[in-house]
């Protein structure tokens, strides 16, 4: 059975670095980690993520195709993401037999949790 852990919270708060740690730490401890990167807009990312939204569609290519700003990007990112559940799913199926510990790095801007 799959354990793992969604990182949420404000922009700026630490999210990706803590996912940087606990990855670190858990692989440390010869736990094999599985990061999943579900922000469009992150593009330092501090760890090795085994899956990364930015292979679906990046926000900076949201707001150019569409006009949109930083934050009607994000919010279509996310609803291309749902429209495209079978990506994600078919991402994390090499990964659903082994024992993993799955690290899920979310976007922090609230619109997203308030309007979806």
């Amino acid at each position: 059975m799959p354990f793992g852990q969604v990182v949420i919270g404000p922009p700026g708060s630490g999210k990706t670095t803590y996912c940087s740690g606990i990855q670190q730490f858990l692989n440390a401890l010869g736990r094999k980690t599985v990061v999943v990167n579900l922000d469009p807009a992150n593009e330092s990312m501090q760890y090795a993520s085994a899956v990364d939204i930015g292979d679906l569609i990046t926000l900076d290519d949201a707001m150019d195709a569409h006009g949109l700003g930083p934050n009607g990007g994000m919010v279509y990112c996310i609803e291309y993401l749902e429209k495209n559940m079978g990506w994600l799913l078919d991402q994390l199926k090499p990964y659903a037999d082994d024992e993993c510990y799955f690290i899920f790095d979310c976007p922090g801007q609230v619109e997203l949790y308030t309007h979806n």
